[in-house]
């Protein structure tokens, strides 16, 4: 039988290095303790180089980011690169403003990131060069729905292409592609978008996944992406009656770090378009 990304992660327990948002940065944290890898953050320009070479992989999100963080990212990005290890950009908000759209251009350009997770409108940014968002949300006109997801699919497979990274959208229906192959996963709660950080930790899980798989990098990611929404699933399961959104972030969490190997293979559910 496979092995699940899941059982490969508690494996090898890779070191994830985050240059992250300080609104999620704790809980990025814990989701990469709960899947069995282990964090740290360092985002001063002196040691992120330093700290990134030691690390299995990267996560660079920009989900507040600021002129001290850009050149850390940029450094830390290339080293990671040059040493062969993984790099995911979470280009949040980019399209809400000209720092946040020029500096995510310019680390896909510089750094090669091997993974670009995002939603739709920020992809579409990207992709585009320019773009509008909700501030961190997509634009509802981005949606990705049963009607548009051969197209949406395919216009994300040329960025895939375009780029050499993987693009790995979430929404209500998500799409993970290398340029060739595309999967479709619909896993996950609607209930998941009243929590902030389910993104970035999707995004800190894709690194550690990446970090540890040697082989089929798309399916990983595409098992990482369903093993976020089977935990939105799970966690939702477990809501008592008067728990809200703050209990919901931290079931979701929980529901990492309780679920299986076999659990993953199955709850997710995973179509090759």
């Amino acid at each position: 039988m496979n092995t699940s990304i899941l059982e490969k992660v508690r494996c090898a327990a890779p070191l994830i290095h985050c240059i992250t948002n300080y609104v999620t940065v704790n809980d990025v944290a814990n989701v990469l303790l709960a899947i069995g890898a282990r964090p740290i953050m360092a985002d001063d320009p002196d040691e992120a180089e330093e700290i990134t070479a030691l690390c299995a992989g990267l996560c660079l999100n920009i989900g507040t980011l600021n002129a001290r963080t850009i050149p850390s990212m940029l450094a830390a990005g290339k080293r990671a690169r040059a040493l062969g290890h993984p790099v995911v950009l979470d280009p949040v908000g980019a399209g809400a403003s000209r720092l946040r759209t020029e500096t995510a251009l310019r680390i896909l350009d510089e750094v090669h990131p091997t993974v670009v997770r995002g939603n739709i409108s920020e992809i579409r940014t990207l992709a585009v060069g320019s773009g509008t968002t909700q501030g961190v949300d997509a634009d509802a006109a981005d949606a990705i729905t049963e009607e548009n997801l051969a197209e949406t699919a395919d216009f994300l497979r040329g960025f895939a292409a375009r780029t050499e990274a993987i693009i790995a959208v979430t929404g209500a229906i998500d799409l993970v592609t290398d340029g060739v192959a595309v999967y479709a996963i619909r896993n996950g709660r609607p209930e998941m978008g009243r929590v902030t950080g389910t993104g970035c930790q999707l995004s800190a899980l894709l690194t550690a996944a990446h970090a540890s798989a040697s082989s089929n990098l798309l399916a990983a990611a595409a098992e990482t992406v369903a093993l976020m929404g089977i935990a939105g699933e799970l966690a939702w399961a477990h809501m008592n009656e008067y728990d809200g959104n703050a209990a919901y972030r931290t079931r979701i969490i929980d529901a990492i770090d309780r679920i299986t190997g076999d659990d993953l293979k199955e709850y997710m559910k995973i179509t090759k378009l």
